[in-house]
């Protein structure tokens, strides 16, 4: 399905630095290695590309991004993706192509979170205050806002996250926010209208 959705370009960039949290970068090497197979197995050509070398270099990162045909952003920490594209640019470079045809955003978990209006009660899920080496330590609650409304992944599934999924849910429910759960496996795919 995401192979169709990408046209001609089929070089995609991995975007793993939601994962810079975590600590034991043998496992994190096999889950990009994992996810740089899944890629080529449906006929798309992925590249890793780490933001941390483009902080501070938004034109840079951009020109990198013109030879891309879309960008598959992993899970993680939702709060260190959101640095990570305030720091690097990202976030601007993504708001700026949003109307783009010729492009497609995917990913998973802290990969759509980000797109949320606000980050607002992700704190039940993540830590906001674990800041990864190199980072800004300042906490960023404004989400991209491509989206209209919150993101709950991994809801009532077989996942480690799944228990704290149901407190982020009803703190949507309790401050009235439209919230959009997902159990694992399923999938939302948008237009650059964010239509459904």
């Amino acid at each position: 399905m995401l192979a169709d959705l990408i046209g001609d370009n089929k070089k995609i960039a991995i975007i793993p630095n939601a994962t810079d949290v975590y600590t034991d970068l043998a496992r994190r090497g096999v889950g990009l290695q994992r996810e740089k197979e899944g890629l080529s197995q449906i006929g798309l050509s992925p590249e890793e590309l780490d933001l941390r070398k483009y902080f501070n270099k938004p034109t840079e990162l951009r020109e990198l991004l013109s030879g891309f045909g879309a960008v598959w952003v992993i899970g993680g920490n939702t709060f260190t993706l959101r640095r990570a594209y305030k720091e690097s640019g990202m976030d601007n470079w993504i708001m700026k192509n949003r109307g783009n045809k010729n492009f497609v955003y995917a990913g998973y978990s802290a990969g759509v979170c980000v797109l949320s209006p606000s980050l607002k009660g992700l704190e039940t899920v993540d830590y906001p205050n674990l800041v990864p080496d190199g980072y800004k330590s300042e906490v960023i609650w404004d989400g991209l806002g491509l989206i209209d409304f919150a993101f709950a992944p991994h809801y009532k599934s077989n996942h480690p996250e799944s228990e704290m999924v149901n407190a982020e849910v009803e703190y949507y429910k309790k401050n009235g926010v439209e919230c959009r759960t997902l159990h694992d496996g399923e999938v939302i795919i948008m237009d650059s209208e964010a239509k459904e």
